[in-house]
């Protein structure tokens, strides 16, 4: 049926695991962003330059008139050529009736048509790129919202099953919206979180608490094989969102896959901050994070070198905590894994749109006053990206069809949302996002300019083909901006599906043995394999990582046990 939501939530979640992801903090409100500003200034340039508006309206009357001469011939049994062809990704239009039925058919096209007309016109305005996109963000958004699918008389799917139901459905959906306007802040529930707890099918992976602080607590997690490799290795999650994406489920945990491969695992797991945590500063995060679990665990353990993997804006700090420690003689850090990361923000894809100075300026005012930027207000921002998918996919299931959301593990997580630090977030927007400070070799953080061409150790990056929040092409870049030898390897899946990735049927990754500059030129080289990724850096991993030993005590003198694991800071 139209829109239907598949029937097995694993497709649902995995759908929408592609969209999702710990950037989701980058933007607040549309009216920081700015889109009303743009669409007026865009339309009222095309205005003052008519030219291009007048042929667009050509081609609506033009594209209006011939829709019910196809439809009609449609119904006849014959095969025209609609006027306008439906995108094959398009899941919003996949019930039978949209092609079967003359009316459905016609107001089909009529909405495509419309549509084409209305990115004419906002598209051939002689603004500035960075309005040009905010308007053409924004006019897709109107469109999104006005799509006959959003309305009950207009979906076929909806009107089946209304009948099918004796009208169940539409009075379940009435009961969804009711309860998601008065607990949801209006917005449809993506996802179902009432069979998930953390510790118990999240975050499950024994472990224990050896370390905490203002900032974060350190899990060491329980060996899983005889024998370990003498290398320990530091997951550094975002702090965006909570830090078990890395380890999400059994069976769908990095963290887990890492252990039963005979790695010594550690993770951070980052306290939600509060009000009073407005003033934390990216160097706080630097050594009171990384740089401070790596004493711990050096100290547990013994271990001289420590494995980094980082994920996201963990990542980024992963190479800056890498790079600053190097330029300083610490020689502790090992082989990098970098998950998903951008260390180049020239082309920051989608985002870009909101990282501009002007919206930046205003985020930061906005943080100022209230200390923190808030979690749901982050994230319901963040579906306006993919409002579709995260957004009006929901709002016909839920409402319409009377579906119950799904129960997902990604989705679940991705609801667990976090505040940022107001301090932390405007210096790592402007200074990352704005000025691209860290690939041009000029952000100083902690008293020292990171150069990342320091990093000499061996790294592995992955990104993801449909990642949207670090495009894989940035992530590419990596291999030019670090000294060391890299194994660059492209998944399949989005900004988290691409990284919650274990074996099966339906992943693949691609890894080439050259790294030309360009990243096209090595998609052109790089060869696909079926398979996870997480296969190929098992084996990457074991070839840096020592030799093997037994493993070390849970915990020391000095650094005790303080609790199981997943802690207390996931909680907060």
């Amino acid at each position: 049926m139209a829109q239907d939501l598949p029937q097995s939530p694993r497709d649902v979640g995995e759908r929408a695991a592609n969209v999702l992801g710990p950037e989701s903090g980058l933007v607040v409100d549309l009216d920081a962003v700015g889109f009303g500003e743009a669409m007026v200034q865009a339309l009222r340039a095309s205005l003052t330059s008519p030219a291009a508006p007048v042929r667009a309206a050509a081609q609506l009357a033009a594209d209006l008139a011939r829709i019910p001469l196809v439809a009609t011939s449609r119904w006849l049994g014959q095969k025209p050529e609609p006027p306008l062809p439906v995108d094959p990704r398009d899941r919003r239009f996949a019930d039978p009736a949209w092609d079967a039925n003359p009316l459905f058919y016609a107001l089909r096209q009529a909405y495509l048509a419309g549509s084409r007309f209305s990115r004419d016109v906002v598209g051939s305005a002689a603004v500035e790129p960075e309005v040009a996109r905010k308007a053409a963000m924004a006019v897709d958004l109107l469109l999104d919202a006005l799509a006959p699918t959003n309305f009950p008389v207009s979906n076929p799917a909806v009107i089946k099953r209304a009948f099918e139901t004796a009208g169940v459905s539409l009075a379940r959906g009435a009961r969804h919206f009711v309860d998601d306007l008065l607990h949801n802040g209006g917005r449809p529930r993506q996802v179902d979180a009432s069979g998930f707890e953390v510790g118990r099918n999240l975050a499950a992976t024994p472990s224990k608490v050896v370390y905490r602080n203002d900032l974060m607590e350190l899990l060491q997690y329980e060996p899983q094989t005889p024998q370990v490799h003498a290398t320990p290795l530091l997951c550094s999650p975002p702090w965006i969102n909570k830090y078990y994406v890395m380890d999400l489920a059994p069976g769908r945990s990095f963290i887990e896959w890492a252990v039963q491969h005979g790695r010594t695992v550690f993770a951070i797991s980052y306290r939600n901050p509060s009000r009073e945590m407005s003033g934390t500063t990216m160097d706080d995060y630097l050594v009171h994070g990384p740089h401070t679990a790596l004493d711990v665990i050096e100290e547990i353990s013994g271990a001289e070198t420590i494995d980094i993997v980082g994920l996201c804006l963990g990542g980024a700090l992963t190479a800056i905590t890498a790079a600053y420690l190097t330029q300083a003689g610490d020689r502790r850090v090992g082989a990098l894994t970098l998950l998903n990361t951008m260390l180049d923000y020239a082309e920051p894809g989608a985002l870009g749109t909101f990282t501009d100075e002007r919206t930046v300026a205003r985020l930061e005012q906005k943080m100022r006053r209230e200390g923190t930027l808030e979690g749901k207000s982050m994230a319901g921002t963040f579906d306006v990206l993919r409002a579709n998918d995260l957004i009006f996919n929901y709002v016909v299931s839920n409402w319409m069809l009377g579906q119950d959301p799904p129960a997902f593990d990604i989705l679940a997580w991705n609801a667990d949302s976090t505040r940022m630090p107001a301090a932390m977030h405007a210096f790592y927007l402007r200074n990352f996002y704005v000025e691209n400070k860290l690939a041009a070799g000029t952000l100083e953080i902690a008293g020292k300019v990171i150069d990342l061409s320091a990093i000499k150790s061996p790294s592995y990056v992955v990104s993801a083909i449909n990642d949207h929040i670090v495009p894989w092409e940035s992530a590419y870049k990596t291999t030019g901006l670090v000294s060391g030898p890299v194994r660059f390897v492209l998944s399949s899946g989005g900004h988290i599906a691409g990284i919650v990735n274990p074996p099966g049927p339906k992943v693949w990754h691609m890894v080439g043995e050259s790294l030309p500059p360009a990243a096209a030129d090595w998609r052109d080289s790089a060869q696909r394999r079926s398979g996870s990724w997480w296969e190929d850096w098992a084996a990457w991993s074991a070839e840096h990582s020592g030799e093997l030993v037994d493993p070390p005590d849970m915990g020391s003198r000095r650094n005790p046990v303080r609790g199981d694991g997943p802690g207390e800071y996931v909680h907060t």
